[in-house]
């Protein structure tokens, strides 16, 4: 009789649900953590990969659930790949993946320098403060004991005179693209907007400025806007099920039915995806 070990060595189902076991966790539990469904984590587990929404979701579910049962996301995706060939990426599809995993590098890289420019600034603001409240409570305790001694000895402060002062000529108001305001400011037009509409089921994945901020399947009719200033990176399961708009300009379709794609929008390249007036 084969054992438990045995079964999953060479079945990739069997290696994920003798792991998940071990851990003594359930699919419901690793479903509320990672937000993919009960029914796809069980299609892994059976080696059902038509129940997945393939290319890069399949390999990102494999390395969800590889993280919650205590595998090496890595070691098992190469195992998946392995079992599967056809989930394997393509040359197009592995470019605009390591594209993804250098925006997100980079964006991580901007949060620490951000991080640590904010606690170069912090420190010496906090001492100054430090310092002023010291200075202030030094120079108020011995100005009490003379006003003190004053009142008790029923010396009396000459007030001064009240004055009249001028008033001060009320500014105009600024006048600030075209415009009259105080404190308005010119529209930022660097930034723009891709907004995405699902017109079937379609499995979504939106990358802006180097933050995943959507990686689920869409329903029939779901709309999601993305604003952005260096660039987005859009990837559908089916390149005919979505409709797209840039500043809310239609933009061409994406790909054909069926086709995984991925799309990488800037500032300077989003003309190209535009329909032609």
């Amino acid at each position: 009789m084969t054992t438990a070990a045995e079964r999953a060595s060479g079945d990739f189902g069997s290696l994920l649900k003798a792991a998940r076991e071990k851990r003594g966790v359930t699919l419901r539990h690793i479903s509320n953590i990672t937000k993919i469904s009960v029914a796809a984590l069980e299609a892994l587990e059976r080696n059902d990969i038509s129940r997945l929404p393939g290319g890069i979701f399949s390999r990102s579910f494999v390395r969800s659930y590889a993280l919650q049962v205590g595998l090496d996301p890595d070691e098992t995706i190469e195992r998946f790949i392995a079992q599967f060939p056809e989930a394997a990426p393509a040359p197009g599809h592995a470019q605009a993946e390591q594209q993804q995993e250098e925006e997100e590098h980079d964006s991580n890289q901007q949060t620490a320098a951000t991080f640590m420019r904010l606690v170069v600034i912090s420190v010496p603001v906090v001492a100054g403060l430090l310092y002023l409240g010291t200075m202030t409570r030094r120079s108020v305790q011995p100005a009490v004991a003379p006003a003190a001694a004053a009142v008790s000895s029923g010396a009396t402060t000459p007030q001064p005179e009240p004055t009249t002062a001028a008033a001060a000529p009320i500014a105009p108001p600024v006048a600030v693209g075209g415009t009259t305001g105080v404190g308005n400011s010119p529209v930022d037009s660097d930034r723009l907007t891709v907004a995405v509409v699902a017109i079937t089921r379609c499995w979504v994945s939106a990358i802006v400025d180097g933050d995943r901020v959507v990686a689920r399947e869409f329903q029939t009719g779901e709309r999601m806007s993305f604003e952005f200033g260096r660039s987005v990176v859009l990837t559908a399961g089916d390149a005919a099920a979505i409709a797209v708009t840039i500043n809310g300009e239609e933009a061409r379709p994406l790909g054909t039915a069926g086709q995984v794609v991925t799309v990488r929008v800037t500032p300077t390249n989003f003309k190209e995806y535009l329909i032609a007036p």
